[in-house]
């Protein structure tokens, strides 16, 4: 049995059973997938359950208002996925009558979906005979083939999407491209996997050259950023507070937080009450400034690490633009604030 049909075999029997399996709706395969990017799937498969439920068709996602799609969102991170998957919603929904396009060349057109999302579309909705290329894919490949390309070069895309076209039996695009991807995910782990037993343990060239932790090569290092942020948490004589609108580009973009002091460093408690004075009318006297975790909170992302701080700040009167907690609540946070809110219990 060759390795196409061979794991083809494997993935009938050992598939884990996902609801955007078990249909052919491009808008639900879609959603799936863009949810899928940078996120595993147990974390993200109560994010789709809950997404469909609130929007069953393309047309009522594409109704909502951005912040409520952001809300159902937290939590999923890389925020630009679901701003750009709202747009594109729009898009299908006003421009194509809520149809999909029925082709790999003609989903590329879209905006928001890429090479990887429109081949999954095309294969898995349309059977086009398409190759999708992700990072099970690559390890895949680049294992059993010992495919030595630095996967973070250049010319690695074409070569591996090259690879992968000539191993789609014809006709079989879609259980191909999600037996592979499966078993990337479940047997070919980036780390430790059991390769004793595995299908192609007497065919897998990294196993034989024990490469296999090798493999796939990597070389680019990301280069990561400290930042600190200081968030002030205000509360007046009426338990209001003081919330704003990430505006500016970048992470958490048109998601709410609490007034944020950047700096290069920690701040002491007399250089943040000097800087305090300046966020708030003169008639709000603060009462009192108090730290709520002494611990740092490091919150990782690709490329930066940002540790942040929390400060209660009580004031006298009443704050001017203050909103109540229950308001509060019913906004989208980044995951890190939003956990601090519930843990607090405002």
């Amino acid at each position: 049995m060759n390795f196409s049909k061979s794991l083809i075999h494997w993935y009938l029997q050992n598939k884990r059973d996902l609801p955007w399996r078990n249909t052919i709706d491009p808008y639900f395969i879609w959603l799936s997938e863009i949810m899928l990017q940078q996120t595993r799937v147990a974390q993200g498969l109560p994010y789709f359950l809950r997404f469909t439920e609130a929007f069953p068709t393309i047309f009522d996602l594409a109704k909502a208002d951005e912040e409520q799609v952001l809300k159902l969102w937290q939590g999923l991170g890389y925020y630009s996925r679901a701003r750009n998957l709202h747009k594109t919603a729009q898009q299908v929904a006003f421009e194509y009558n809520g149809e999909f396009p029925i082709s790999y060349a003609e989903l590329l057109k879209l905006k928001g979906i890429g090479e990887y999302t429109a081949a999954a579309i095309a294969s898995f909705a349309y059977n086009e005979s398409v190759p999708v290329v992700d990072g099970n894919v690559y390890r895949v490949l680049s294992r059993y083939f010992e495919v030595e390309t630095d996967i973070a070069s250049s010319g690695a895309k074409k070569e591996f999407t090259q690879l992968a076209a000539e191993l789609l039996p014809a006709g079989e695009a879609n259980l191909f491209n999600q037996a592979i991807m499966e078993f990337g995910a479940l047997q070919c782990v980036p780390k430790n996997p059991d390769c004793a037993n595995c299908i192609f343990s007497d065919s897998c060239a990294a196993l034989q050259k024990k490469k296999v932790a090798q493999l796939p090569v990597k070389s680019k290092k990301v280069k990561v950023k400290p930042r600190f942020f200081t968030y002030l948490v205000f509360e007046d004589e009426v338990h209001n507070t003081l919330i704003q609108k990430r505006t500016q580009k970048g992470i958490w973009h048109n998601l709410y937080e609490f007034p944020l002091l950047e700096t290069e460093t920690d701040l002491s408690h007399e250089a943040l009450s000097d800087l305090i004075r300046k966020q708030i009318s003169t008639e709000n006297k603060v009462l009192d400034l108090s730290r709520c975790n002494e611990v740092v909170m490091v919150h990782k992302l690709t490329h930066q690490h940002l540790n942040i701080y929390f400060w209660k700040v009580k004031v006298a009167g009443k704050l001017s633009g203050g909103i109540d907690w229950e308001s509060v609540k019913k906004l989208p946070f980044p995951i890190v604030i939003h956990n601090f809110i519930e843990a607090e219990r405002f």
